[in-house]
């Protein structure tokens, strides 16, 4: 059974246009001309993007920018996936936000899709408020023909990596921390005749996930250069693929430093012989082997995973009021009571901030929310 999320349909109506009226449609010749102009895409090229569906995992600084990039070259069909809302500190780098989506912290992916719609209405958006997990990946990438990496932590990056070896179906690395952008196509072993040959994919690279402290950009700061550098490079990679050339794709691992200007390239050209994923076929992240319940989220911060618990927010607005600061949307609830802030999901997910203490966290879930 799959986690429950909110998804939204693609159209979207500014609050400044007139009702009843329908705005005039921009014509596709029009819009993309100056892209079916370069011959990489060409009007054929053109027509496969249309056709296309791409799934970004993770709507934050680098999914922000992929979705816009990919939005704007016409790819027909989007399914964006976030658990996080907008903050103020993402609008220095995460582009498709603005200071209003922050101060309602609305859930990034349904901001997303909203302004995506304001610059290319005749593209399909599906936004998931939800956390990609492995009784839920399947309904949620099955139908994409590309996943984007776009997440902030490994252990969702190995659950693609396992799924989409299982399916066969082609997955993009992309990470950015810092003035550092790296990114990697990983392009699996598929049942049928493949238009590629089959690279490493990143269990081949790197086995095991990194043990202890990892920089995030709440810890080693982030430049917004990087992180479009990481999503130009992903991006450009897809529509190879996408427009049927994917014997252009490159098959290393990039990255490259913006502000020392160091570079580095690592081959992943073939599958590592003995890999426990693409060689043994050993899904043990999909299988949900080891998977907490409760992981540390960043910007001192804790995650709940609470799945099945469908949540009535104006009850627990009533509930929580006389306790601490409450607003609450269709979409999340925030119950600030200093030093913490919760913000609690509609499928009983919580995000709590101000501690790093996952027994604190626990204590304040079960206080506030139940257990």
């Amino acid at each position: 059974m799959s986690h429950p999320s909110h998804e939204f349909a693609s159209a979207f109506t500014p609050s400044d246009e007139t009702p009843g009226v329908a705005s005039p449609a921009i014509d596709d010749q029009e819009r993309y001309s100056r892209q079916i102009l370069f011959a990489g895409i060409g009007s054929e090229g053109q027509q496969r993007l249309a056709r296309a569906h791409v799934a970004i995992v993770g709507c934050g600084a680098t999914g922000a920018a992929a979705a816009s990039l990919l939005a704007r070259a016409g790819v027909g069909t989007l399914t964006l996936i976030d658990r996080d809302f907008v903050e103020p500190s993402n609008l220095q780098r995460q582009i498709l936000f603005d200071e209003s989506d922050a101060l309602q912290s609305l859930p990034k992916a349904e901001a997303a899709r909203r302004k995506i719609a304001q610059f290319n209405s005749g593209i399909t958006v599906h936004a998931h408020v939800t956390d990609l997990v492995p009784s839920n990946i399947a309904e949620l990438l099955g139908g994409a023909q590309l996943i984007l990496d776009a997440t902030d932590n490994f252990e969702t990056r190995y659950l693609i990596n396992d799924f989409a070896v299982q399916q066969g179906k082609p997955w993009i690395y992309a990470a950015a921390i810092g003035a550092y952008a790296a990114t990697m196509n990983v392009l699996p072993q598929t049942d049928s005749a493949a238009p590629w040959q089959p690279t490493a994919c990143l269990a081949c690279l790197f086995p095991k996930p990194p043990s202890g402290p990892v920089e995030t950009c709440d810890t080693a700061g982030i430049l917004s250069t990087a992180v479009n550098l990481a999503a130009s490079i992903q991006v450009t990679e897809a529509l190879k693929l996408l427009t049927d050339q994917a014997k252009l794709m490159r098959r290393t691992l990039f990255s490259f430093d913006l502000w020392s200007n160091e570079r580095s390239e690592v081959s992943a050209a073939c599958p590592r012989s003995g890999c426990t994923v693409c060689g043994e076929r050993a899904f043990t992240h999909l299988a949900g082997k080891g998977r907490a319940h409760i992981t540390l989220c960043g910007r001192n911060s804790v995650q709940i995973h609470e799945h099945h618990r469908p949540v009535d927010f104006a009850a627990m607005r009533d509930r929580l009021a006389p306790h601490g600061v409450v607003r609450f949307n269709d979409l999340l609830l925030r119950f600030e009571r200093p030093p913490h802030t919760l913000t609690l999901f509609a499928d009983g997910r919580a995000i709590i901030q101000g501690t790093t203490d996952m027994t604190v966290a626990r204590s304040l879930y079960a206080r506030f929310i139940g257990s």
